[in-house]
């Protein structure tokens, strides 16, 4: 349908410009004199603006350039550091040698680290380099993207904050972002991490010393994640992987989730109005493997991003764990009786027994 409709587009513009005279758009680009103001009636409001702007040409003597002189125009400040990042990786990807590698980061660039990713899912395929083979530390403000797409043997250490799409399409790599030393912030209670993070991850880590947007981990299938706070529609859509938050999430949480884990640290008992219970269950006491998986990660997250949160959960283990609600998938008979049965329409045929 869309191919169509352009086609007809294309089709009238042709009519058009041939009506006109011209061959191509490029030919009345620039064509004010080619424009007449449309008469319309005395008294309307039309009268009133002014149109001469516009119909008058800026370049009345056909001295410079109608059109574009360069194939694209690149904005001075629309940089790249991945072909830079490959040049420093070259080594690493061609030996297998450790390296660590640092740069300053602006919004301005996307989707770091990607070009990478994709080298070393050419060379190695799915498995990768072994972990931590090239590190990337980071300073600074990262676009959107940053580390998507980042497989096993990456790992990207961020100080500062980023943008939308952290670790999207995360597949083995792992993501570690906190903010500055100097920053006059309490992590916990402010957003490093922009909206859609984790989106479609099916593996690797992200650990993360501060709040995240909304839908943090939609459609996760295999990442592993701490964040200490998260919006909106958390885990929404989630398949698989554990996420552990260190404080408040947003309505709709777990909405859709069919599998994996969430623990959830809920000070204030707002987590009952908050999450979507369609599919998911809450619970408070967990067990032993449960509360060992959770420590371990709270541990983790503490050992990689230094969390102030997160080294008071651990000193203080036997009052927290208590304040954390594991939310899972219920059975699927759970899930079905949930969901109101559509009422058929009523039928002449007879049933099955009448059949018979």
């Amino acid at each position: 349908m869309a191919v169509n409709y352009f086609t007809h587009v294309a089709m009238e513009v042709r009519e058009i410009l041939a009506s006109l005279g011209y061959r191509k758009l490029d030919e009345v680009v620039g064509r004010p004199d080619l424009l007449t103001r449309r008469a319309v009636p005395a008294g309307d409001r039309a009268e009133l603006i002014d149109l001469t702007p516009i119909l008058t040409s800026v370049d009345p003597h056909a001295t410079r350039p109608r059109l574009h002189v360069v194939n694209r125009n690149v904005r001075p400040s629309d940089t790249a550091l991945d072909p830079e990042i490959m040049r420093d990786a070259q080594e690493a990807l061609e030996t297998g040698k450790r390296v660590t590698l640092h740069y300053t980061i602006q919004n301005a660039h996307r989707s770091v680290a990607s070009r990478l990713a994709g080298e070393i899912g050419r060379r190695y395929g799915s498995t990768g380099l072994p972990a931590g083979t090239i590190e990337m530390r980071f300073k600074g403000s990262a676009g959107q993207s940053f580390g998507a797409w980042a497989t096993t043997g990456m790992r990207l250490i961020l100080e500062g904050e980023a943008n939308d799409y952290v670790g999207k399409g995360l597949c083995g790599g792992e993501i570690v972002i906190m903010p500055p030393s100097e920053a006059g912030f309490v992590p916990h209670e402010t957003v490093i991490l922009g909206n859609t993070i984790l989106y479609g991850a099916t593996g690797g880590r992200l650990f993360a010393n501060g709040r995240a947007g909304e839908r943090f981990a939609v459609r996760n299938s295999g990442a592993v994640a701490v964040i200490e706070g998260v919006g909106d529609h958390g885990c929404e859509y989630m398949t698989g992987g554990v996420v552990v938050v260190l404080g408040e999430v947003g309505r709709n949480f777990a909405a859709g989730m069919s599998n994996g884990v969430a623990y959830v640290l809920d000070l204030d008992e707002k987590l009952p109005s908050r999450y979507n219970p369609e599919m998911v269950q809450l619970q408070r006491v967990m067990s032993t493997d449960d509360l060992e998986q959770l420590y371990a990660l709270v541990r983790e997250h503490f050992e990689k991003t230094g969390s102030p949160r997160a080294q008071e959960i651990l000193d203080t283990w036997d009052y927290y764990r208590t304040q954390f609600w594991k939310v899972s998938p219920r059975s699927a008979d759970a899930v079905a009786q949930a969901v109101e049965p559509v009422t058929q329409p009523a039928s002449n045929e007879p049933d099955l027994a009448e059949r018979a």
